[in-house]
């Protein structure tokens, strides 16, 4: 054998195992809940109870989800969404996050609706190294990325948002007299935080009531009474959408038109003043983050328009003012941006990381001027708010 064929042979050895090396570096990695053709996803959510409305997330979020799988998924796999009912009670969702773990073995938890039921399972799921993506709910400590690593959040926090409205109401009515209604959990109890804490030395001068509700409570009736009773002109509505209509309806029947700032996730059309009624509700301000796409001034923006012919498709029926399922849309589009940068590996970690890595993403239907841009150490999705009245029909930007 000769030496040049001796050295051939090893020069094509060597390339062979590179290959082989290079082929085994480039495997796709999987962890629990992921494979070369599924990606599991796991939710609990509201079907049923107090905050059944905000159900219309969930049936958003596996419509896009369906929608995404007929068009070939994610780098070539599906989601299988598993969501399931918890009631809006925070032992059902720990109940079910744990079914969702050990026994679904999800890749990740995903969009769990409310503060207290996030906060009941997140010292599960952080033990668990188990992501916990962009919840429903605002609480400022879900931005918590050196103590809670799995979890983040993606609305405004709550208390950068009773701040954006308490700094309007210093500019315009520094003398108003505060009343507050509050949800009487770590949500409500966070937005009022926020609120006294950015009132600063006005604020125990400016307040002069709070009355809380339970989530459970039927009505709020005799809370609006006695807000009423104690002489304020401005209103904080810190519910969600089933109270916030009962306060409207109330007011209108007390003959009371304060200044009324309500919570962004209640202020949806469809789920809160068609129910209390269009007309009572003509006047609310809330922070907007999102394009009204049932305003005329949207009608010929590309993203108003692609969102309406998906929906038109997708979720025929379903009533286009409620703000939910265009958040619900949103919400399942950053998830799959994620999903498509992890590429090929999709373990927990790399899911983990890639949430933690948006960069300067435009996600349709934010207002102009809103990217998103998260880092290991700030894990906030939106921050970008303007100050919207409802006009009876739809919103109007406020600059007052």
């Amino acid at each position: 054998m000769s030496k040049l064929f001796t050295k051939g042979a090893a020069f094509a050895a060597f390339v062979s195992l590179s290959c082989v090396a290079y082929g085994a570096l480039a495997q796709a990695k999987y962890g629990p809940g992921t494979s070369a053709t599924e990606i599991k996803v796991g939710q609990t959510i509201a079907y049923s109870g107090p905050a059944s409305a905000y159900s219309q997330l969930a049936k958003a979020e596996a419509a896009y989800f369906k929608w995404l799988n007929a068009k070939g998924g994610i780098n070539g796999r599906k989601i299988n969404f598993i969501s399931l009912d918890d009631g809006y009670s925070p032992p059902k969702a720990v109940e079910n996050a744990r079914k969702l773990v050990e026994s679904d073995e999800v890749a990740l938890v995903f969009n769990v609706l409310g503060t207290p039921l996030n906060m009941s399972i997140r010292p599960y799921l952080n033990q668990k190294k188990v992501p916990q993506l962009f919840i429903a709910a605002g609480a400022t400590d879900f931005n918590n990325p050196s103590k809670f690593p799995w979890t983040m959040g993606w609305q405004p926090n709550l208390q950068a948002e009773a701040g954006f409205y308490a700094k309007n109401l210093l500019k315009v009515k520094p003398n108003a007299k505060v009343a507050v209604l509050y949800q009487n959990d770590d949500f409500g109890k966070d937005l009022l935080n926020g609120l006294t804490m950015a009132l600063g030395d006005k604020a125990k001068a400016m307040i002069v009531d709070t009355q809380n509700f339970q989530a459970t409570d039927p009505t709020i009736d005799s809370q609006l009474i006695a807000l009423k009773g104690s002489g304020a002109d401005t209103l904080f509505l810190f519910t969600y959408a089933k109270q916030a209509a009962q306060a409207i309806t109330k007011m209108d029947d007390l003959h009371w038109k304060p200044r009324t700032y309500l919570h962004l996730g209640a202020a949806s059309v469809g789920a809160t003043f068609k129910p209390a009624g269009l007309d009572k509700s003509t006047g609310i301000l809330s922070a907007g983050f999102l394009k009204d796409v049932t305003d005329p001034k949207w009608a010929n923006d590309d993203d108003v328009k692609e969102w309406t012919a998906w929906m038109k498709e997708n979720m025929p029926g379903a009533e286009m003012s409620d703000s939910l399922n265009e958040a619900g849309y949103m919400y399942a589009k950053t998830l799959e941006q994620v999903l498509r940068q992890c590429g090929d590996d999709l373990t927990r970690e790399n899911i983990m990381k890639q949430a933690a890595n948006l960069k300067d993403f435009h996600l349709a239907l934010l207002l102009p001027g809103s990217v998103i841009n998260t880092s290991p150490t700030d894990y906030r999705v939106i921050n970008y708010m303007k100050l919207q009245r409802f006009n009876g029909k739809s919103w109007d930007f406020a600059e007052d």
